[in-house]
């Protein structure tokens, strides 16, 4: 609540400046006061906050009231926007401070006595009300648009057919400008909804605010009575209601009085296009307090603390701008061509057709111009006409964003084939990235060997590092390790080293061909060696480390200038060109082994140092005689010449050796080194083997080349903080835990073993297969998402720092001890990390053995990491001055002590006036509440979820930059985006697109978000500007359920208030994900209840009203705009089906089809191919095949797209859009949303088909059978376009989503057809079904316990919501009113009795029903035999009475099978009218009757969903075609997914 604490700051600043103003005075006895205690401050002024709070937050009833009834965060805030908050009454007596009797939020005219107040609580500036609504009133801009668009293009389209030259027809352009009409209508609803929505809040307003809505209600209301009006008067001949003004206005006639009444319509929208494209003025103007432009604004934008100058530079605005033309030309264009034009010559014709044949009765007869068919023609086509801007932004961001990310280097170096061709250039870019010297050696001139060694020298440090990290992560085997790290040898500095793997076996290669060349030019031979840069500096090395070697050897000069006589023949021969007419190539493959056994006697570990010099010295006389015979062609000539080789040597040389620099470990490294890259003859392309170690380190690489900000020194750099929330998810997993054993006889242990072989063979290796329990525990733990995986992450933070630190300082051991103590110390100054734990204190005095295994890990994490802090909420009893025990809460900051006393330690303790998730969402409570722990300028938030490498940690200096880094006219960045790379994606299929999934958003899609200025903080790890937020209300809103998705909120408060987004492509941090289908729905209903609550909330209106038109539009389809429009495509399913099932059962589809211009029309079909577009998920893939594109190829995105459809990717997505339909329009209708625990496990097990159905019965399988008995009714009844190939098309898709949303969860439920636990599936469904409810049953064990779980949304839900739910309900009925007059009993009758008495039919077999119930209850235990006789009668009776009615009136068993298809919907309206009307049906003690019908129809449900499992189980190679499908990518890397699943193991366990 910033605006509050600048109240309170305000007045008790006021209240400090009168003091000190005022004559000061000695103290002395008379003028003392007492010193109020510590807590004077808490109990007076914020404890009085805090209750109003809690009061508020009671009312909310766990998030089941409705948000209009109490006051959330906001509310209380947003009362402080006014001056009228001054007049509270503040108290101030001598030092203490108080609110006078604060109970409530006052209101303007009650600010002296708040108390007074009634029951209930009014709104401040805003109400949340539940209702779509919101969705207009917030976009009213984009929804006229697209309305009046809609109506130019029909006009267009109605007139001459289309024809372009019409519009220079006066006619025509007269009516085209009745779409100012339309315009002005949808403006006075507009206005309506203003004053409607905020009612409740009036109380709130200001007086100019609610002058300015009246006066924008009765401007609306003028313009909708004057521009009808006008056109009246400019008819000639007008028809309908303009027909009623034109009687308004006589015989009145003035063609140009419409025009001028338009162009005083349109002045005001002329104003503000100038204004939109003069965005800085625009800005200035709206952030002027000056009075005369605070008043020429009001009108426009009336003044608000928040949403004012949020306008971008005019290079952003023409960027969007660009973009949304762009698309809504193409959009337009479609619309137009593919779903308006060609229906308009069927429309005439159906409005001019008479039905001669209608099939059913008449409720309304004589409708004229067949209404009901045109309704059920263009239904579906207006809505998907408003949902495909949602397609074609998904196709324009794409493709836009895939540009920009080719433009910032994405994906340059995408394999390690690509990184070796360019792994020279990587040091100087890494100098340039990451050390502050670099720019000072560039304006010095330092010579390029000298940078190169440089550069050389300060990356190897960092890049060891980096190997050294994925070594202890068992990412990579210790020869990988060997092979990847760089050299660094401080003292020698003649030859630039590289890594081996980029010069495996290129010794090897040029002794091949020097060996083989036969010309005589040197030339050719240098050209050739040098052609392969790895294989030039190989050679190069491999000459420089032999002559250091020998010299550090030998001690004799005279052996010295021997082999220094023999370099400089080389040197000499090759600058005079004649290295080959000197040496003999032949010979280098015989030097090459002795150079060999040399090394080989180099690397022995010595016995005897004489018998080791002597083995030594031998060696090197064969390499000298090898040398001067077999490889220079006049050796002998030439030493003897120059140095008398046998004087004074007796015939022996090399007797002198000197091994004091064995003992040095660099030396030992040179030895080493050089014989690897004489005898390795293989090559290293596939260094390292672990694709997770492949991925980081092209990607760190690439990131190099990428638009990064240089690095400041480390005293230099922004401070930051690191924020992690946590609550009771896995910290570390025990040994108990891991071996456990599901019911298939498989540990978590086994798991990991099966799913991460080569890492679990990299960790063995390097425990040297003596791994202990405790070893084990820690491996399994970091692999799993776990706060020991984050933590670790997040210290890497720490290590960089120290790194960097050394590489500032690098001789500070040796130099002052000022340097030394920075290094030591600037990693804690820089750095802080804090875990808020707000259970913590519960933890440590819980008697549960799972609470005490969590305070030991999270108190083991504070001892193994100094810099490590954990924030919690305490709760102590203590005793009041009456004696009455009460309870205390603190925020409570603690480290770890010594390792030897193992207890934490206390730093900081804050009294708080009450515990804050009692006020708010837990998740954001308990970030807030740390948030004054962390320190620093800049503040990372970071999930339980996430990890993080060194390599991109060693980056935070650079990102940090981008804090001050700002271009022209823009504003200083508040929220750094951060990419993500989901590491749970590498197993099953589900895991594999989701990782797709959120890889795609947190990349390409937010990477277009910031271009299009609407990137908002979508989750961690976005980096916070934390002065800018800590004083604008933090970085978490917490109200209770309307701020369910807290992460979003703090993006929109971000840009309310100034701030500005950016995204950043050449960092990442890693991020798990839910990887099972239930987890996964279970996420997507939690994030689809979040946005149904963003639509309702003040912020998105603010947005959507204060942005301009096009980044509204961009804000609107990226946030609640899609989950808007998902619930419209299967709204446009229904439409379809019930207006095509209108048409068969009236018999007007017959009739239509007798027309050949609408029967050979495909337009209907044509039009609905976005809605099968949308509902397959194909929005979804084309970011991912786009990004994949960038940083793997496209072969590899064409390859995955193939894999991922054979993989059913489009049942999954259509699946997943059946959740968000579901869960974003319940949440708007009724509420009840609530935080979702997904779970983080990673082990595959089967789930049972009662979890299943608990799960999705009312969001898709009731759904899918409504729409598959739609589409069976259709068929059997209609004349389907078979000739239309578009028509099989559409119904095709229709059918592929009802077979989605029935059996999605089985086919990706591992073992889902595998019969022994299908069979068992069915025995725990029958146990469940019948188990009786109560209070204290779980829905896991009761299904009347789930039942009335389901229902509990409609037990808070408003008199709004129950009847809209009737409404929705009504549908069913259409099957009962259709069906029954085409049995053939009724002999084509179309008399109304026919429909009573099918009723009648209905109400006996529902009596039928109820007898039997009753008698059950009252003969079934000591008369069942009465109660069979009584059965065995009521059957016998209605069997009778069907075959009276077989003989008497052709009743046939079609029509029985009919009767039940149109009767079965009947009963399940029924059942949901009585859901809705709860309350009454109890009074009537019909409620048990109500709950049976409704057992029986979860009967009859699973029933259905049975038998085609029950089939497919049957059949064997079902279950293995299954498996392949979940776990390709297992498959494809040779996992034994098939024994994890069946559990077939060795039961050995591992040690």
């Amino acid at each position: 609540m910033p605006e509050c604490i600048c109240y309170i700051f305000h007045n008790m600043a006021s209240d400090v400046f009168e003091v000190l103003s005022s004559k000061v005075h000695p103290v002395n006895s008379t003028n003392r006061t007492a010193v109020p205690d510590q807590e004077y401050f808490l109990k007076t002024v914020i404890i009085p906050l805090y209750k109003v709070l809690f009061k508020e937050a009671r009312k909310n009833k766990e998030g089941r009231a409705s948000h209009s009834r109490w006051s959330n965060y906001d509310d209380l805030n947003e009362f402080f926007w006014s001056e009228n908050c001054f007049r509270l009454w503040w108290r101030r007596d001598l030092e203490k401070y108080s609110f006078e009797q604060l109970d409530e939020i006052p209101l303007p005219n009650e600010i002296f006595n708040p108390c007074t107040i009634g029951k209930k609580k009014h709104k401040t500036n805003f109400v949340e009300g539940r209702t779509f609504l919101h969705l207009y009133r917030s976009f009213h801009r984009m929804w006229i648009f697209f309305v009046i668009a809609f109506q130019a293009m029909v006009i267009v389209a109605w007139k001459r057919s289309g024809s372009v030259y019409s519009v220079f027809d006066e006619d025509f352009l007269r009516r085209l400008l009745t779409i100012f009409i339309t315009s002005a209508v949808l403006n006075l609803f507009e206005a309506v909804l203003d004053v409607a929505l905020t009612f409740n809040a009036w109380r709130s307003f200001e007086f100019n605010q609610i002058i300015w809505y009246l006066m924008k209600l009765f401007m609306g209301a003028i313009w909708v009575v004057a521009l009808p009006i006008g056109y009246s008067i400019s008819v000639k001949n007008p028809t309908g209601v303009i027909k009623l003004f034109k009687h308004w206005t006589g015989n009145m006639q003035n063609q140009s009085l419409y025009n001028y009444l338009v162009v005083l319509y349109l002045i005001p929208d002329l104003l503000a296009t100038i204004l939109f494209a003069l965005p800085l003025l625009r800005k200035k103007l709206e952030l002027s307090n000056w009075r005369i432009i605070t008043l020429v604004m009001w009108w426009n934008q009336p003044k608000l603390y928040v949403g004012r100058g949020m306008h971008e530079d005019l290079f952003s605005l023409l960027k969007y701008t660009f973009f949304w033309i762009m698309l809504l030309v193409f959009k337009l264009s479609f619309s137009y061509f593919v779903e308006i034009f060609p229906l308009v010559r069927p429309t005439k014709e159906i409005l001019g057709m008479r039905v001669e044949n209608y099939l059913l009765h008449e409720f309304v007869p004589n409708v004229a111009h067949n209404i009901g068919a045109l309704i059920a023609v263009w239904a579906p086509i207006i809505l998907v006409y408003f949902m495909d801007a949602q397609i074609w932004y998904a196709i324009f961001s794409t493709l836009f964003g895939g540009v920009l990310g080719a433009f910032r280097h994405v994906g340059e170096i995408r394999t390690l084939g690509m990184l070796r061709s360019r792994f020279q250039k990587v040091p100087p870019a890494f100098g340039q990235c990451f050390m502050p010297s670099a720019h000072h050696d560039s304006r010095t001139k330092l010579s390029d060997r000298s940078m190169e060694q440089k550069n050389m020298a300060n990356f190897s440090q960092m890049w060891n590092e980096f190997i050294r990290s994925m070594r202890l992560e068992d990412l990579i085997s210790n020869k990988d390790q060997e092979l990847l790290l760089v050299p660094f040898f401080p003292n020698d500095d003649s030859v630039v080293r590289w890594p081996l793997f980029l010069l495996a076996s290129k010794i090897p290669a040029a002794l091949n061909i020097a060996k083989d060349f036969r010309r005589k030019e040197d030339a050719k031979l240098i050209k050739l060696i040098k052609g392969d840069f790895y294989m030039h500096s190989a050679v190069i090395e491999c000459y420089e480390t032999i002559k250091s070697l020998i010299d550090g050897l030998v001690e004799d000069e005279a052996d010295k200038k021997i082999v220094m006589k023999v370099y400089d023949e080389v040197a000499n021969s090759i600058r005079q060109e004649k290295f080959l007419k000197e040496f003999k190539m032949s010979g280098m493959p015989l030097l090459c082994v002795k150079l060999q056994k040399w090394l080989d006697v180099l690397m022995t570990d010595p016995e005897d140092d004489d018998l080791y010099k002597a083995r030594i010295t031998k060696a090197l006389q064969g390499i000298m005689d090898t040398v001067t015979h077999d490889v220079m062609i006049n050796g002998q000539k030439v030493l003897l010449g120059a140095y008398g080789f046998q004087n004074g040597k007796d015939g022996q040389s090399f007797e002198k050796i000197s091994i004091q620099d064995r003992r040095h470990k660099s030396w030992k490294d040179k030895v080493s080194r050089l014989y690897f890259l004489l005898t390795f003859n293989e090559s290293a392309a596939d260094v390292p083997r672990n694709s997770e170690a492949r991925r980081r380190i092209t990607f760190f690489a690439n990131s190099l080349s990428m638009n990064m900000p240089s690095a400041p020194k480390v005293s230099d750099m922004r401070s930051f903080s690191v924020l992690t929330p946590y609550y009771k998810e896995h910290i570390l997993y025990s040994h108990g835990e891991l071996n456990e054993e599901n019911e298939d006889g498989i540990s978590t242990l086994f798991y990991l073993q099966k799913i991460y072989p080569d890492e679990w063979t990299n960790f063995q290796e390097r425990m040297n297969y003596k791994e202990s329990e405790e070893d084990i525990c820690n491996w399994a733990t970091y692999r799993g998402q776990t706060l020991f995986r984050s933590v670790r992450g997040m210290m890497y933070y720490r290590k960089a720092l120290e790194l960097q630190c050394s590489l500032e300082f690098p001789n500070h051991a040796a130099s002052r001890e000022e340097d030394s103590i920075r290094v030591q110390a600037l990693p804690d100054l820089k750095y802080t990390y804090v875990v808020s734990c707000q259970i913590y204190g519960a933890l440590k005095i819980s008697d549960d053995s799972q609470d005490q295994s969590r305070h030991r890990n999270i108190l083991n994490l504070m001892l193994m990491h100094p810099s490590l802090r954990i924030a919690y909420i305490d709760e102590r009893e203590t005793v009041s001055v009456n004696g009455e025990s009460q309870k205390s809460y603190y925020s409570v900051l603690v480290k770890g002590g010594d390792k030897f006393d193992g207890y934490e330690r206390e730093i900081y303790r804050i009294k708080l006036p009450g515990p804050p998730t009692k006020i708010g969402e837990g998740k954001p409570e308990n970030q807030n509440h740390a948030l004054i722990f962390t320190r620093g300028e800049a503040l990372q938030t970071i999930d339980m979820n996430q990890d993080n490498y060194f390599e991109e940690a060693f980056k935070m200096r650079n990102v940090l930059e981008e804090l001050e880094h700002s271009r022209r006219w823009q504003r200083k960045p508040t929220i750094l985006g951060l990419r993500e790379h989901i590491f749970t994606g590498s197993v099953s299929s589900l895991a594999w697109f989701m990782s797709n999934q959120e890889t795609s958003f947190v990349t390409i899609g937010q990477r277009f978000l910031a271009s299009l200025r609407v990137r908002f903080h979508y989750g961690h790890p976005d980096i916070f500007d934390r002065i800018f937020h800590i004083t604008r209300g933090g970085i978490s809103k917490a109200s209770k359920t309307i701020n369910l998705s807290e992460d979003i909120f703090a993006g929109f408060n971000s840009t309310l208030r100034g701030g500005y987004i950016t995204h950043h492509d050449y960092i990442q941090v890693g991020k798990g994900r839910d990887v099972g289908m239930n987890q996964i729905s279970s996420f997507e209903a939690k994030v689809a209840n979040g946005n149904g609550e963003q639509t309702l909330s003040r912020d998105v209106y603010r947005l959507g009203c204060r942005f301009d038109f096009f980044r509204m539009l961009s804000f609107y389809f990226t946030t609640v705009g899609f989950y808007f429009n998902s619930m419209v495509t299967v709204l446009t399913v229904y439409s379809f089906l019930y207006g095509r099932l209108y048409l068969v059962l009236s018999g007007m589809e017959k009739e239509i089809l007798e027309k050949s211009i609408i029967s050979q029309s495909e337009s209907l079909e044509a039009a609905l191919i976005p809605q099968s577009v949308f509902q397959m998920g194909i929005l979804l893939v084309l970011p991912m095949l786009m990004e994949i594109s960038l940083e793997k190829g496209f072969r590899t995105a064409l390859a995955d797209f193939i894999i991922m459809q054979l993989q059913l990717a489009s049942v999954f997505f259509t699946f997943q859009l059946g959740t968000k339909a579901h869960y974003f329009g319940r949440t708007i209708l009724h509420g009840g949303s609530k935080y979702r625990a997904t779970g983080r496990g990673f082990v595959v097990f089967h789930a049972k088909f009662a979890d299943n159905y608990r799960l999705y019965s009312r969001s898709h399988f009731v759904k899918g059978l409504e729409l598959g008995i739609l589409l069976f009714l259709y068929e059997v009844y209609g004349e389907s376009y078979r000739i239309s190939k578009l028509y099989l098309f559409i119904t095709c898709s229709i059918w592929f989503l009802v077979g989605s949303w029935l059996f999605a969860p089985f086919v990706f439920n591992p073992s889902g057809f595998d019969w022994q636990k299908m069979v068992d599936d069915w025995t725990d469904w029958k146990r469940w079904m019948g188990i009786r409810g109560g209070i204290g049953i779980q829905p896991e064990k009761s299904w009347e316990s789930w039942w009335d779980g389901e229902q509990e949304h409609l037990k808070y839900t408003n008199m709004q919501g129950r009847v809209l739910e009737i409404i929705l309900a009504l549908r069913f009925f259409v099957y009962q009113y259709g069906i029954v007059y085409h049995l053939k009993v009724v002999h084509h009758s179309r008399s109304w009795l026919v429909y009573g008495l099918s009723w009648g039919v209905l109400v006996a077999a529902l009596l039928l029903s109820k007898i039997v119930s009753v008698s059950r209850r009252i003969l079934g235990v000591e008369l069942q035999l009465v109660f069979r006789m009584l059965k065995a009668f009521l059957f016998l009776a209605s069997l009778a009475i069907i075959i009276v009615l077989s003989k008497a009136y052709g009743l046939t068993i079609p029509d029985l099978l009919a009767a039940v298809l149109a009767f079965l919907p009947t009963g399940w309206a029924l059942l949901l009218i009585a859901q809705a009307c709860r309350p009454l049906l109890k009074g009537l003690n019909m409620w048990k009757w109500i709950k049976e019908m409704a057992r029986v129809y979860d009967y009859i449900m699973a029933l259905v969903l049975l038998m085609p499992i029950a089939i497919l189980s049957w059949l064997p190679f079902v279950s293995e075609f299954q498996t392949r499908i979940l776990f390709n990518q297992a498959f494809s890397r040779g996992l034994q997914i098939s024994i994890i699943l069946a559990g077939r193991k060795d039961k050995a366990s591992p040690k």
